[in-house]
């Protein structure tokens, strides 16, 4: 193993067989879409500007698992993240994954991992815990899609109904949706303002074993995780700002194709206002962090 094990030649092997593999997955269901649609009738223009218009609005989810990529790259590498999310993931649960995983240690994201146990632990908890759900869909999916499917659509359907409902309803899909999101963004906001945290653990040997002193107390260590400070603040305010300009923008100026981007804009300016904060305001304001309400630090 070399000492950047991170990049080792059998990880970018691993990477290699997993994209290969899932290319040759897309290019099969392409093939066999294409020929059925030829056998139902349709046109090939009909199909061409399907596939065309299918990949444009690709590229907006793309940019933000390119976005997951780098903010996971620092403290992973670039391999196990490429690899991850080739296949299935998006940024709010692989960075909780990985974070979780290295909170344990009080290790941040935007340090580098170098012991192979923990990088080994961290792999695990972002592929093979990730498994159960995937193992769950083709039992459990058709029923339940029944079921949320009707408490979604009934919002809608009682409106239809009722002649003297509002025009437009909305219905229990769209709460539950936005609901969802702005918990998952809420989680994340959270750690940003919260404060720093900080846990007593045992020190651990190379083995994983705790080490114990002479006198035969086990030694503790405290760890430290989380960045909220003045930086993690701006840029929250910088994401929150761009993402209320463009979307006021894509409305005024009636741009539908640039919605689904907006995410992805927002991020990408956002990680770059936290450069320039983080090289053009002083280092007294810019390393400034804080604890969390009864942190004993």
């Amino acid at each position: 193993m070399t000492a950047d094990f991170k990049a080792d030649k059998i990880m970018f092997m691993i990477a290699a067989a997993v994209i290969v593999f899932v290319i040759a997955q897309s290019v099969f269901f392409i093939v066999k879409s294409w020929k059925r649609a030829k056998e139902l009738g349709i046109s090939e223009s009909t199909l061409k500007s399907t596939v065309s218009s299918s990949a444009l609005f690709t590229v907006a989810p793309a940019i933000s698992i390119l976005a997951t990529v780098f903010v996971l790259a620092n403290a992973l590498g670039i391999v196990l993240p490429w690899i991850r999310l080739s296949v299935i993931g998006n940024l709010a649960y692989e960075t909780t994954a990985a974070q979780t995983t290295l909170d344990y240690w009080g290790i941040a994201l935007n340090k580098s991992v170098s012991d192979p146990q923990q990088f080994a632990t961290i792999t695990v908890a972002m592929t093979i815990g990730s498994i159960a759900p995937l193992l769950m869909i083709p039992f459990l999916c058709k029923p339940l899609q029944k079921k949320v499917g009707f408490a979604m659509n009934k919002g809608k359907e009682d409106s239809e109904d009722d002649e003297d409902a509002p025009k437009k309803k909305t219905n229990l899909g769209d709460v539950i949706s936005a609901g969802a999101f702005i918990g998952i963004v809420a989680a994340f906001v959270a750690r940003e303002i919260n404060g720093r945290t900080v846990a007593t653990t045992n020190r651990l040997d190379a083995a994983g074993n705790s080490i114990v002193n002479a006198d035969g107390t086990i030694e503790k260590v405290k760890n430290i995780t989380g960045s909220a400070g003045v930086v993690s603040i701006l840029v929250l305010i910088c994401s929150m700002l761009f993402m209320t300009i463009l979307t006021i923008i894509c409305k005024k100026f009636k741009l539908s194709k640039l919605e689904p981007f907006i995410m992805p804009i927002a991020m990408f300016a956002a990680m770059g206002m936290a450069i320039l904060f983080m090289n053009f305001l002083p280092e007294s304001v810019s390393g400034m962090t804080w604890y969390e309400i009864g942190a004993e630090v």
